[in-house]
């Protein structure tokens, strides 16, 4: 950030900061659209054009030439590259019967888990060495290929294929009368509605869920709490460089690689053996129960590393304390 600022002339900490805010409110309000529109024109139409997007804004990123500017296609970029995190679950619910979801999910979840672990390193190097606009450069090229690898991805949201089908076979036999099983009667304008406040609904509607999302939204906070307290524990307290802070963030790096793999190895066997207890019939309440265990995790992981930082013990000791809290993040994440 202060390469940011000095690069701008700017001594506004504030406004410097709204870099990374637009960032989290841009991954906030995207979902709203662009769950809708996967529903309405399907997954793989909005994968492309949030990759796109989020490789359009990037560049505007990297030649931005003043701060507002910068926080403004940070919160564009971001609304589009919240694309994968707000439909990849639903992506994965389309292909993966519910009892085998658990695995693929973890692996799913590896990219929005690890990127923030893996991005300050990156950064933390980069940015020195190369400037602060190479960061974005280096994101460019990347999403850049994955644009071209999204042109590949085959539509997998059943009610899209089947309305595709069912217009094909309307254009072949002549019959107009043909209807998709999925279809709802409704509208582009009433699905679109539809699928905007539906999901209000249920969070407002339903306790356990509303609770379970307040929950999962603090934990999420935690993350952030951390990755903004990093570089004044341990480059005032310790005495790190700004390269070897980068390499901090990889204790939640590892601490979530192993709250993953055990997801991915336990969700699965107590999802099926509380089905097979329950008449064969399953209910994604079946899901929680790793979900204590990131209870206690979570806090103690804080705890750990508050403890430890205050009191200025070794340096390894609060990067095991993240470890475990990244390790309860996931476990709750995934559950």
């Amino acid at each position: 950030m202060e390469s940011v600022l000095k690069d701008f002339h700017s001594t506004d900490v504030t406004l410097g900061s709204f870099v990374t805010t637009a960032y989290v409110l841009g991954g906030v309000t995207g979902p709203t659209v662009i769950a809708p529109c996967s529903e309405l024109y399907g997954r793989s139409i909005t994968y492309q054009v949030c990759a796109l997007l989020f490789f359009i804004f990037n560049i505007a990123c990297a030649v931005a030439n003043n701060l507002g500017a910068l926080v403004t296609f940070r919160l564009f970029a971001a609304m589009a590259g919240s694309c994968s995190i707000t439909i990849g679950a639903g992506s994965i619910a389309d292909m993966v019967a519910p009892e085998k979801r658990a695995a693929a999910m973890a692996g799913w979840a590896m990219g929005p888990i690890l990127a923030p672990s893996i991005g300050p390193i990156i950064g933390a190097y980069l940015t020195p060495a190369k400037g602060w606009r190479w960061v974005f450069w280096v994101s460019t090229i990347l999403c850049g290929v994955c644009v071209l690898l999204s042109l590949a991805l085959k539509e997998s949201y059943p009610y899209i294929i089947l309305q595709r089908k069912t217009a094909r076979l309307r254009k072949e036999t002549g019959n107009q009368h043909l209807r998709s099983k999925l279809d709802m009667g409704k509208t582009p304008g009433e699905l679109f509605a539809f699928s905007l406040f539906r999901p209000l609904k249920m969070l407002f509607g339903s306790p356990v869920l509303f609770f379970i999302s307040l929950y999962v939204a603090l934990i999420y906070a935690y993350i952030y709490l951390c990755f903004t307290t990093f570089p004044r524990v341990f480059m005032e307290t310790y005495g790190f460089s700004l390269r070897q802070t980068g390499l901090v963030y990889l204790g939640i790096g590892v601490g979530s690689l192993m709250g993953l793999f055990l997801c991915g190895a336990t969700m699965d066997r107590i999802t099926k053996s509380l089905k097979e207890k329950n008449g064969g019939d399953f209910r994604p309440e079946y899901r929680l129960p790793p979900m204590a265990a990131g209870v206690l995790v979570v806090p103690a992981g804080l705890f750990w590393y508050g403890w430890t930082a205050e009191h200025h013990n070794h340096w390894i000791l609060p990067i095991i304390g993240t470890s475990f809290l990244g390790a309860g993040m996931n476990i709750t994440f995934v559950s």
